[in-house]
């Protein structure tokens, strides 16, 4: 029934590069085991391993979408390498940047959901509504999507997940990719929310 089981990594790598989207989880899936173990074996912490393992699958994902790569050898010594980057890069981040993550003090999402605002406050209020939306408008627009769900429609991931047919973790994915990526634009663009 499932023919992909029987396609090498690189037939599928293939596939997948000559857009049929659906390959690339099954190529993934295949190898997702080793590739959590090998992470879990650097970092020891499962909830690490499991936002390391993300951002392994979106950095593969970036680099075969971009077109850039290149069969060297095996495709689980590729994704491993990219995977050990990762890890590498998180180490040296923790070491050189303090980042500001959302805290159950601070949302930066608080703000459009505040309703007991003066007139003054009101303003600035919806000044940051604009400010947020160019920049949604920025991101990719699978995260685009989840992300306007999640805050404008009050959806449950799993709503997501059903009106975006794809798994929850795919949504949870996007979601969460959307808030780094959104961080990212506002550090990057030293926009002030305030």
């Amino acid at each position: 029934m499932n023919k992909t089981k029987s396609y090498s990594d690189s037939q599928l790598v293939a596939m997948y590069i000559n857009g049929n989207e659906n390959v690339l989880e099954k190529l993934l899936h295949r190898h997702r085991d080793k590739i959590f173990g090998f992470i879990y074996s650097k970092v020891r912490n499962q909830e690490l391993t499991e936002d390391l393992f993300q951002d392994t699958l979106f950095k593969v994902v970036r680099t075969l979408k971009k077109g850039k790569y290149i069969e060297e050898g095996k495709f689980l010594s590729w994704v491993i390498r990219i995977a050990h980057n990762i890890i590498i890069d998180y180490y040296r981040k923790q070491n050189k940047m303090k980042k500001v993550y959302e805290s159950e003090d601070f949302s930066m999402f608080d703000i459009l959901h505040d309703s007991s605002l003066d007139a003054e406050k009101q303003m600035i209020r919806q000044q940051m509504i604009e400010k947020i939306k160019v920049l949604i408008e920025k991101l990719p627009k699978d995260q685009k999507q989840v992300l306007k769900m999640r805050i404008y429609e009050e959806l449950s991931f799993q709503e997501i997940a059903e009106k975006t047919d794809v798994s929850i973790n795919t949504a949870l994915g996007r979601m969460r990719y959307a808030l780094i990526n959104l961080r990212k634009i506002i550090e990057e663009n030293n926009i002030l929310l305030t």
